[in-house]
Protein backbone atom coordinates (compact mmCIF):
# COMPACT_ATOMS: atom_id res chain seq x y z
CA UNK A 1 0.00 0.00 0.00
CA UNK A 2 1.21 3.49 -1.05
CA UNK A 3 1.93 5.73 1.50
CA UNK A 4 0.83 9.78 1.24
CA UNK A 5 1.32 13.15 2.76
CA UNK A 6 -1.49 15.27 2.70
CA UNK A 7 -0.66 18.98 2.13
CA UNK A 8 -3.52 21.40 3.23
CA UNK A 9 -2.83 24.99 2.39
CA UNK A 10 -4.22 28.36 2.87
CA UNK A 11 -2.88 31.71 1.95
CA UNK A 12 -4.06 33.78 5.20
CA UNK A 13 -4.12 33.07 9.11
CA UNK A 14 -8.11 34.49 8.35
CA UNK A 15 -8.22 31.53 6.58
CA UNK A 16 -6.74 28.97 8.72
CA UNK A 17 -8.90 30.48 11.79
CA UNK A 18 -12.23 30.17 10.06
CA UNK A 19 -11.01 27.14 8.53
CA UNK A 20 -13.37 26.72 5.67
CA UNK A 21 -10.64 26.02 2.96
CA UNK A 22 -8.79 23.80 5.29
CA UNK A 23 -11.84 21.44 6.96
CA UNK A 24 -12.88 20.99 2.77
CA UNK A 25 -9.39 20.16 1.29
CA UNK A 26 -8.92 17.66 4.48
CA UNK A 27 -12.24 16.20 3.68
CA UNK A 28 -11.94 16.03 0.09
CA UNK A 29 -8.08 14.44 0.38
CA UNK A 30 -8.87 11.72 2.79
CA UNK A 31 -12.05 10.44 0.56
CA UNK A 32 -9.38 10.47 -1.75
CA UNK A 33 -7.32 8.64 -0.34
CA UNK A 34 -9.90 5.84 0.94
CA UNK A 35 -11.49 4.99 -2.40
CA UNK A 36 -7.44 4.43 -3.98
CA UNK A 37 -6.29 2.54 -1.03
CA UNK A 38 -3.88 4.69 0.00
CA UNK A 39 -2.64 5.22 3.42
CA UNK A 40 -1.89 8.56 5.11
CA UNK A 41 1.07 9.09 6.17
CA UNK A 42 1.19 12.24 8.12
CA UNK A 43 -1.31 15.88 7.32
CA UNK A 44 0.51 19.18 6.54
CA UNK A 45 -1.42 22.43 7.36
CA UNK A 46 0.22 25.50 6.05
CA UNK A 47 -1.11 29.13 6.25
CA UNK A 48 1.44 30.53 3.71
CA UNK A 49 1.64 32.13 0.39
CA UNK A 50 2.72 29.53 -2.63
CA UNK A 51 4.94 32.85 -4.16
CA UNK A 52 7.97 30.71 -3.11
CA UNK A 53 8.64 27.66 -1.28
CA UNK A 54 10.27 29.31 1.72
CA UNK A 55 7.19 28.32 3.91
CA UNK A 56 7.37 26.98 7.73
CA UNK A 57 5.47 23.76 7.42
CA UNK A 58 6.79 23.22 4.31
CA UNK A 59 10.11 23.44 5.07
CA UNK A 60 9.29 21.04 8.24
CA UNK A 61 8.14 18.58 6.23
CA UNK A 62 11.14 18.47 3.71
CA UNK A 63 13.62 17.88 6.90
CA UNK A 64 11.34 15.51 7.89
CA UNK A 65 11.49 13.24 4.56
CA UNK A 66 15.26 13.71 4.69
CA UNK A 67 14.90 11.60 7.99
CA UNK A 68 12.43 8.89 6.79
CA UNK A 69 14.24 7.43 4.29
CA UNK A 70 13.60 3.76 3.44
CA UNK A 71 10.62 1.51 3.28
CA UNK A 72 8.62 3.38 5.96
CA UNK A 73 9.15 6.52 3.39
CA UNK A 74 6.38 8.13 1.80
CA UNK A 75 5.93 7.65 -1.86
CA UNK A 76 3.29 10.57 -2.67
CA UNK A 77 2.31 14.24 -1.55
CA UNK A 78 -0.92 14.88 -2.36
CA UNK A 79 -2.79 18.03 -2.13
CA UNK A 80 -6.10 18.76 -4.33
CA UNK A 81 -4.96 21.72 -6.84
CA UNK A 82 -1.59 22.75 -8.37
CA UNK A 83 -1.98 26.20 -6.53
CA UNK A 84 -2.00 24.62 -3.55
CA UNK A 85 1.26 23.37 -4.16
CA UNK A 86 2.93 26.62 -6.17
CA UNK A 87 2.12 29.55 -7.78
CA UNK A 88 5.60 30.37 -9.32
CA UNK A 89 6.07 27.55 -12.27
CA UNK A 90 10.01 28.44 -11.78
CA UNK A 91 10.21 26.99 -8.34
CA UNK A 92 7.91 24.63 -8.99
CA UNK A 93 9.64 22.65 -11.45
CA UNK A 94 12.94 22.59 -9.41
CA UNK A 95 10.57 21.33 -6.27
CA UNK A 96 9.15 18.83 -8.20
CA UNK A 97 12.69 17.36 -9.62
CA UNK A 98 13.82 17.79 -6.13
CA UNK A 99 10.99 15.46 -4.27
CA UNK A 100 11.50 13.20 -7.40
CA UNK A 101 15.35 12.43 -5.89
CA UNK A 102 13.78 11.81 -2.74
CA UNK A 103 11.36 9.02 -4.35
CA UNK A 104 8.49 11.02 -4.32
CA UNK A 105 5.78 12.14 -6.47
CA UNK A 106 3.51 15.28 -6.43
CA UNK A 107 -0.01 15.21 -7.35
CA UNK A 108 -3.16 17.30 -7.69
CA UNK A 109 -6.04 15.24 -7.14
CA UNK A 110 -8.59 17.25 -8.78
CA UNK A 111 -6.24 18.16 -11.53
CA UNK A 112 -4.77 14.62 -12.17
CA UNK A 113 -1.46 14.79 -14.26
CA UNK A 114 0.90 11.56 -15.33
CA UNK A 115 4.48 13.62 -15.57
CA UNK A 116 5.80 10.21 -16.84
CA UNK A 117 3.93 11.33 -20.35
CA UNK A 118 5.68 14.37 -21.91
CA UNK A 119 2.65 16.37 -23.45
CA UNK A 120 1.30 16.45 -20.07
CA UNK A 121 4.15 18.79 -19.10
CA UNK A 122 2.25 21.54 -21.04
CA UNK A 123 -0.72 20.98 -19.13
CA UNK A 124 1.41 20.90 -15.77
CA UNK A 125 2.78 24.30 -17.26
CA UNK A 126 -0.80 25.65 -17.62
CA UNK A 127 -1.65 24.79 -14.36
CA UNK A 128 1.25 26.33 -12.44
CA UNK A 129 1.29 29.38 -14.85
CA UNK A 130 -2.39 30.17 -14.34
CA UNK A 131 -2.43 31.21 -10.48
CA UNK A 132 0.76 33.01 -10.90
CA UNK A 133 -0.48 35.18 -13.56
CA UNK A 134 -3.42 35.71 -11.46
CA UNK A 135 -1.03 37.46 -9.09
CA UNK A 136 0.42 39.36 -10.93
CA UNK A 137 -2.43 41.02 -12.33
CA UNK A 138 -4.17 40.72 -8.92
CA UNK A 139 -0.85 42.97 -7.52
CA UNK A 140 -1.19 45.41 -10.75
CA UNK A 141 -4.74 46.11 -9.94
CA UNK A 142 -3.87 47.02 -6.58
CA UNK A 143 -1.00 48.62 -7.57
CA UNK A 144 -3.03 50.81 -10.15
CA UNK A 145 -5.65 51.43 -7.24
CA UNK A 146 -3.42 52.61 -4.95
CA UNK A 147 -1.75 54.75 -7.04
CA UNK A 148 -5.26 56.13 -8.81
CA UNK A 149 -6.59 56.61 -4.46
CA UNK A 150 -2.75 58.86 -3.61
CA UNK A 151 -3.74 61.42 -7.10
CA UNK A 152 -7.40 62.07 -5.26
CA UNK A 153 -5.23 62.46 -2.19
CA UNK A 154 -6.00 59.66 0.11
CA UNK A 155 -3.04 58.23 2.25
CA UNK A 156 -3.20 54.09 1.66
CA UNK A 157 -0.77 52.86 3.80
CA UNK A 158 -0.55 52.73 7.78
CA UNK A 159 -1.05 56.31 9.46
CA UNK A 160 2.15 57.88 10.06
CA UNK A 161 3.55 59.36 13.37
CA UNK A 162 0.63 61.88 14.58
CA UNK A 163 -2.52 60.37 12.80
CA UNK A 164 -4.58 57.48 13.28
CA UNK A 165 -6.39 55.23 10.56
CA UNK A 166 -10.35 55.64 10.28
CA UNK A 167 -12.65 54.62 8.53
CA UNK A 168 -16.33 56.58 7.65
CA UNK A 169 -20.02 54.82 7.31
CA UNK A 170 -19.42 54.49 3.34
CA UNK A 171 -16.66 52.22 4.28
CA UNK A 172 -13.92 54.87 2.70
CA UNK A 173 -10.47 55.22 4.47
CA UNK A 174 -9.31 57.95 5.75
CA UNK A 175 -6.62 59.68 8.72
CA UNK A 176 -6.95 62.48 11.47
CA UNK A 177 -4.33 63.78 13.69
CA UNK A 178 -4.52 61.82 16.69
CA UNK A 179 -2.70 63.09 20.29
CA UNK A 180 -0.44 63.72 21.53
CA UNK A 181 1.21 62.40 18.97
CA UNK A 182 0.42 64.69 16.43
CA UNK A 183 1.40 67.83 19.07
CA UNK A 184 4.46 65.89 19.29
CA UNK A 185 5.31 66.14 15.82
CA UNK A 186 4.07 70.06 15.67
CA UNK A 187 6.36 71.05 18.90
CA UNK A 188 9.39 68.81 16.77
CA UNK A 189 8.69 70.68 13.77
CA UNK A 190 8.96 73.83 15.08
CA UNK A 191 11.91 73.33 16.77
CA UNK A 192 14.16 71.93 14.12
CA UNK A 193 12.68 74.98 12.07
CA UNK A 194 14.23 77.60 14.68
CA UNK A 195 17.81 75.95 13.81
CA UNK A 196 19.18 75.86 17.22
CA UNK A 197 18.56 72.04 17.63
CA UNK A 198 20.24 69.50 16.48
CA UNK A 199 17.62 67.11 14.57
CA UNK A 200 19.18 63.71 16.78
CA UNK A 201 18.52 65.82 19.79
CA UNK A 202 14.70 66.92 18.86
CA UNK A 203 14.03 63.64 18.24
CA UNK A 204 15.88 62.70 21.89
CA UNK A 205 13.66 65.08 23.68
CA UNK A 206 10.13 64.34 21.46
CA UNK A 207 10.90 60.44 22.41
CA UNK A 208 11.06 61.64 26.39
CA UNK A 209 7.35 63.53 25.75
CA UNK A 210 6.10 60.12 24.42
CA UNK A 211 6.83 59.79 21.04
CA UNK A 212 6.22 56.17 19.73
CA UNK A 213 8.94 56.34 16.85
CA UNK A 214 12.49 55.54 16.18
CA UNK A 215 15.39 57.94 14.96
CA UNK A 216 15.08 56.15 11.18
CA UNK A 217 11.20 56.57 11.37
CA UNK A 218 11.75 59.93 12.66
CA UNK A 219 13.92 61.66 9.64
CA UNK A 220 11.92 60.55 7.11
CA UNK A 221 8.69 61.64 9.16
CA UNK A 222 10.20 65.08 8.78
CA UNK A 223 10.75 65.22 5.17
CA UNK A 224 6.80 64.02 4.46
CA UNK A 225 4.78 66.38 2.88
CA UNK A 226 1.64 64.42 4.27
CA UNK A 227 2.58 66.65 7.41
CA UNK A 228 1.33 69.78 5.93
CA UNK A 229 -1.29 68.18 3.90
CA UNK A 230 0.05 67.04 0.86
CA UNK A 231 -0.13 63.57 -0.48
CA UNK A 232 3.63 62.35 -2.82
CA UNK A 233 2.46 60.04 -5.71
CA UNK A 234 5.71 58.45 -7.30
CA UNK A 235 6.44 58.70 -10.80
CA UNK A 236 5.74 55.82 -13.14
CA UNK A 237 6.53 55.31 -16.69
CA UNK A 238 6.27 58.78 -18.55
CA UNK A 239 4.46 60.27 -15.25
CA UNK A 240 6.75 62.69 -13.13
CA UNK A 241 6.38 62.75 -9.21
CA UNK A 242 3.29 64.28 -8.22
CA UNK A 243 2.39 66.55 -5.03
CA UNK A 244 -1.49 66.45 -5.08
CA UNK A 245 -3.87 68.35 -2.15
CA UNK A 246 -4.22 65.54 0.47
CA UNK A 247 -8.36 64.54 1.63
CA UNK A 248 -6.44 64.50 5.51
CA UNK A 249 -6.19 67.68 7.46
CA UNK A 250 -2.72 68.83 7.99
CA UNK A 251 -0.34 69.08 11.58
CA UNK A 252 1.50 72.02 10.25
CA UNK A 253 1.85 74.63 7.83
CA UNK A 254 3.61 74.57 4.79
CA UNK A 255 5.77 77.49 5.76
CA UNK A 256 6.53 75.58 8.57
CA UNK A 257 7.66 72.61 6.83
CA UNK A 258 9.57 74.26 3.98
CA UNK A 259 11.75 76.41 6.61
CA UNK A 260 12.17 72.70 8.53
CA UNK A 261 13.33 71.37 4.58
CA UNK A 262 15.71 74.51 4.47
CA UNK A 263 17.37 73.46 8.14
CA UNK A 264 17.99 70.22 6.70
CA UNK A 265 19.45 71.25 3.79
CA UNK A 266 21.59 73.76 5.37
CA UNK A 267 20.30 75.94 3.26
CA UNK A 268 19.29 78.07 6.21
CA UNK A 269 21.83 79.05 8.68
CA UNK A 270 20.91 80.61 12.21
CA UNK A 271 23.62 82.83 13.72
CA UNK A 272 23.66 82.19 17.34
CA UNK A 273 23.37 79.51 20.00
CA UNK A 274 22.93 75.51 18.36
CA UNK A 275 22.51 72.37 20.57
CA UNK A 276 25.05 70.60 19.13
CA UNK A 277 27.63 70.29 21.94
CA UNK A 278 28.35 67.06 23.38
CA UNK A 279 28.87 66.35 26.78
CA UNK A 280 31.74 67.69 27.72
CA UNK A 281 31.33 71.43 25.84
CA UNK A 282 27.92 72.04 27.40
CA UNK A 283 28.99 75.91 27.25
CA UNK A 284 29.73 76.21 23.19
CA UNK A 285 27.50 79.24 22.33
CA UNK A 286 27.56 80.78 25.32
CA UNK A 287 30.84 82.24 25.68
CA UNK A 288 32.44 85.30 24.24
CA UNK A 289 36.21 85.68 23.53
CA UNK A 290 37.90 88.11 26.32
CA UNK A 291 39.89 89.38 23.99
CA UNK A 292 38.18 89.79 20.26
CA UNK A 293 34.36 89.41 21.62
CA UNK A 294 34.05 86.84 18.87
CA UNK A 295 32.19 83.95 20.37
CA UNK A 296 33.88 80.48 21.44
CA UNK A 297 33.62 77.40 19.76
CA UNK A 298 34.77 74.19 21.03
CA UNK A 299 36.71 70.98 20.01
CA UNK A 300 38.59 68.17 20.72
CA UNK A 301 42.28 67.32 20.65
CA UNK A 302 43.53 63.97 20.01
CA UNK A 303 46.58 63.19 22.54
CA UNK A 304 48.19 59.87 22.95
CA UNK A 305 45.81 58.13 24.72
CA UNK A 306 42.27 59.92 25.12
CA UNK A 307 41.20 62.78 23.33
CA UNK A 308 41.39 66.95 25.40
CA UNK A 309 38.60 69.40 25.18
CA UNK A 310 39.06 72.56 24.68
CA UNK A 311 36.94 76.27 24.18
CA UNK A 312 38.62 78.27 21.78
CA UNK A 313 38.35 81.01 19.72
CA UNK A 314 38.66 80.85 15.91
CA UNK A 315 39.94 84.54 15.31
CA UNK A 316 43.76 85.18 15.43
CA UNK A 317 43.58 86.45 18.78
CA UNK A 318 45.05 82.40 20.03
CA UNK A 319 42.54 82.10 23.02
CA UNK A 320 41.65 78.62 24.26
CA UNK A 321 40.94 77.31 27.83
CA UNK A 322 41.07 73.84 29.02
CA UNK A 323 37.17 72.82 28.62
CA UNK A 324 36.73 70.86 32.26
CA UNK A 325 38.35 73.91 33.85
CA UNK A 326 36.03 76.47 32.51
CA UNK A 327 33.18 73.79 33.55
CA UNK A 328 33.85 73.83 36.70
CA UNK A 329 34.45 77.04 37.42
CA UNK A 330 31.37 77.87 36.09
CA UNK A 331 29.55 75.40 38.91
CA UNK A 332 31.89 77.16 41.27
CA UNK A 333 29.86 80.52 39.89
CA UNK A 334 26.78 79.19 40.79
CA UNK A 335 27.45 77.64 44.26
CA UNK A 336 27.66 81.51 45.03
CA UNK A 337 24.11 81.81 44.14
CA UNK A 338 22.22 81.28 47.60
CA UNK A 339 18.09 80.82 47.91
CA UNK A 340 16.55 82.87 49.60
CA UNK A 341 15.02 81.69 52.74
CA UNK A 342 11.35 83.03 51.70
CA UNK A 343 11.51 81.09 48.20
CA UNK A 344 12.93 78.08 49.82
CA UNK A 345 9.92 78.00 52.66
CA UNK A 346 7.65 78.90 49.41
CA UNK A 347 9.03 75.89 47.57
CA UNK A 348 8.60 73.42 50.12
CA UNK A 349 4.95 74.55 50.53
CA UNK A 350 4.15 74.09 47.13
CA UNK A 351 5.91 70.74 47.03
CA UNK A 352 4.06 69.38 49.78
CA UNK A 353 0.63 70.67 48.21
CA UNK A 354 1.13 69.10 45.07
CA UNK A 355 2.43 65.89 47.13
CA UNK A 356 -1.23 66.33 48.81
CA UNK A 357 -3.03 66.02 45.95
CA UNK A 358 -1.09 62.30 45.47
CA UNK A 359 -1.82 61.64 48.82
CA UNK A 360 -5.17 62.10 49.05
CA UNK A 361 -5.61 59.74 46.36
CA UNK A 362 -3.61 57.44 47.93
CA UNK A 363 -6.02 57.81 50.83
CA UNK A 364 -8.98 57.47 48.47
CA UNK A 365 -7.72 54.27 47.25
CA UNK A 366 -6.61 53.51 51.14
CA UNK A 367 -10.00 53.41 52.01
CA UNK A 368 -11.59 51.47 48.82
CA UNK A 369 -8.47 49.04 49.65
CA UNK A 370 -9.63 48.56 53.32
CA UNK A 371 -13.59 47.78 51.30
CA UNK A 372 -12.21 45.12 49.08
CA UNK A 373 -10.75 43.42 51.80
CA UNK A 374 -13.71 43.82 53.97
CA UNK A 375 -15.91 42.16 50.46
CA UNK A 376 -13.95 39.63 50.42
CA UNK A 377 -14.50 38.51 54.27
CA UNK A 378 -18.11 38.53 53.66
CA UNK A 379 -18.08 36.53 51.06
CA UNK A 380 -15.59 34.04 52.50
CA UNK A 381 -17.99 34.24 56.04
CA UNK A 382 -21.27 33.70 53.31
CA UNK A 383 -19.66 30.52 51.59
CA UNK A 384 -18.74 29.40 55.38
CA UNK A 385 -22.55 29.74 56.46
CA UNK A 386 -23.66 28.71 52.77
CA UNK A 387 -21.31 25.32 53.54
CA UNK A 388 -22.51 24.49 56.95
CA UNK A 389 -26.84 24.90 55.79
CA UNK A 390 -25.79 22.37 52.90
CA UNK A 391 -26.56 24.54 50.00
CA UNK A 392 -22.56 25.00 49.49
CA UNK A 393 -20.68 21.39 48.61
CA UNK A 394 -17.11 20.91 50.02
CA UNK A 395 -15.23 21.70 46.36
CA UNK A 396 -16.91 25.22 45.75
CA UNK A 397 -16.42 26.37 49.46
CA UNK A 398 -12.65 25.35 49.38
CA UNK A 399 -12.28 26.97 45.86
CA UNK A 400 -14.00 30.44 47.49
CA UNK A 401 -12.22 29.82 50.47
CA UNK A 402 -8.61 29.74 48.35
CA UNK A 403 -9.65 32.93 46.19
CA UNK A 404 -10.54 34.51 49.05
CA UNK A 405 -7.65 34.35 50.75
CA UNK A 406 -5.29 35.04 47.83
CA UNK A 407 -6.89 38.28 47.01
CA UNK A 408 -7.03 39.68 51.26
CA UNK A 409 -3.54 38.55 50.81
CA UNK A 410 -2.65 40.84 47.99
CA UNK A 411 -4.78 43.98 49.07
CA UNK A 412 -3.32 43.66 52.55
CA UNK A 413 0.49 43.70 50.81
CA UNK A 414 -1.00 46.99 48.89
CA UNK A 415 -2.63 48.64 52.15
CA UNK A 416 0.93 47.91 53.53
CA UNK A 417 2.09 50.57 50.83
CA UNK A 418 -0.23 53.03 50.95
CA UNK A 419 -0.34 53.68 54.62
CA UNK A 420 0.71 57.52 56.05
CA UNK A 421 1.65 58.47 52.54
CA UNK A 422 2.75 62.56 54.29
CA UNK A 423 4.93 60.50 56.27
CA UNK A 424 7.31 59.71 53.22
CA UNK A 425 6.71 63.42 51.90
CA UNK A 426 8.62 65.12 54.67
CA UNK A 427 11.26 62.52 54.85
CA UNK A 428 12.07 63.03 51.15
CA UNK A 429 11.95 67.30 52.01
CA UNK A 430 14.03 66.41 54.90
CA UNK A 431 16.88 64.49 52.99
CA UNK A 432 16.29 66.94 50.09
CA UNK A 433 16.44 70.06 51.59
CA UNK A 434 19.85 71.07 51.45
CA UNK A 435 19.34 70.52 47.51
CA UNK A 436 16.43 72.40 46.90
CA UNK A 437 17.04 75.10 44.85
CA UNK A 438 20.34 74.25 44.60
CA UNK A 439 21.52 75.83 41.22
CA UNK A 440 25.01 73.88 41.02
CA UNK A 441 23.58 70.77 42.59
CA UNK A 442 21.02 71.06 39.84
CA UNK A 443 22.93 71.39 36.75
CA UNK A 444 25.20 68.88 37.80
CA UNK A 445 22.55 66.31 37.63
CA UNK A 446 20.56 67.13 34.46
CA UNK A 447 21.34 66.55 30.90
CA UNK A 448 23.33 68.81 28.35
CA UNK A 449 20.67 70.26 26.99
CA UNK A 450 18.81 71.07 30.18
CA UNK A 451 22.47 72.25 30.89
CA UNK A 452 22.06 74.64 28.13
CA UNK A 453 18.75 75.69 29.12
CA UNK A 454 19.75 76.86 32.73
CA UNK A 455 22.85 79.12 31.48
CA UNK A 456 20.24 80.75 28.98
CA UNK A 457 17.49 81.37 31.55
CA UNK A 458 20.36 82.66 34.04
CA UNK A 459 22.49 84.33 32.22
CA UNK A 460 20.31 86.44 29.22
CA UNK A 461 24.09 87.74 27.77
CA UNK A 462 27.13 85.72 26.68
CA UNK A 463 29.76 85.17 29.76
CA UNK A 464 33.32 86.03 29.63
CA UNK A 465 35.87 83.60 30.71
CA UNK A 466 38.83 85.56 32.03
CA UNK A 467 40.83 82.05 33.07
CA UNK A 468 40.18 82.33 36.41
CA UNK A 469 36.64 83.02 36.81
CA UNK A 470 33.51 84.57 34.84
CA UNK A 471 32.82 88.17 34.14
CA UNK A 472 28.78 88.05 34.32
CA UNK A 473 27.23 91.40 32.90
CA UNK A 474 23.41 90.55 33.82
CA UNK A 475 21.58 88.11 35.38
CA UNK A 476 18.37 87.10 34.56
CA UNK A 477 15.39 88.38 36.72
CA UNK A 478 14.21 85.58 37.99
CA UNK A 479 17.77 84.86 39.52
CA UNK A 480 18.14 88.04 40.52
CA UNK A 481 14.60 87.55 42.42
CA UNK A 482 15.13 84.42 43.96
CA UNK A 483 18.68 84.22 45.26
CA UNK A 484 21.35 86.36 46.28
CA UNK A 485 25.22 86.50 46.19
Amino acid sequence: MKKAILYIRVSTDEQAERGYSQRNQDEVLHKYCDLKSIQVHDVIYEDHSAKTFNRPAWNAMLVMIKKNKGANAPQLILFTKWDRFSRNAGDAYQMIALLRNYGIEPQAIEQPLDLSIPENKMMLAFYLAAPEVENDRRALNIFHGMRRAKKEGRWVATAPIGYANKTTENGLKYIRPSEPQAGIMKRAFTEIATGKYATEQVWKQAKDNGLKCGRNNFWNMIRNPVYYGKIVVPSFKDENLQLVEGQHEPIITSELFHKVQDVLDGKKIIKGTKVVSPELLPLRGFLACPKCGRMLTGSASKGRNSYYYYYHCSSMCGIRFKADQVNNSLITELRKYIARPEFLNLFKKIFRDVAGVQVETKQQQYKFTVKQVEDQQNRFNRAKDLLLSGDLDADDYRSIKKESETKITDLQALLATLSDPMEAVDKLLKKQEKTLLNLAFLYQKTSVADKRKIISFLFPENLIYTGACFEIKRVGDVLKGIYYK
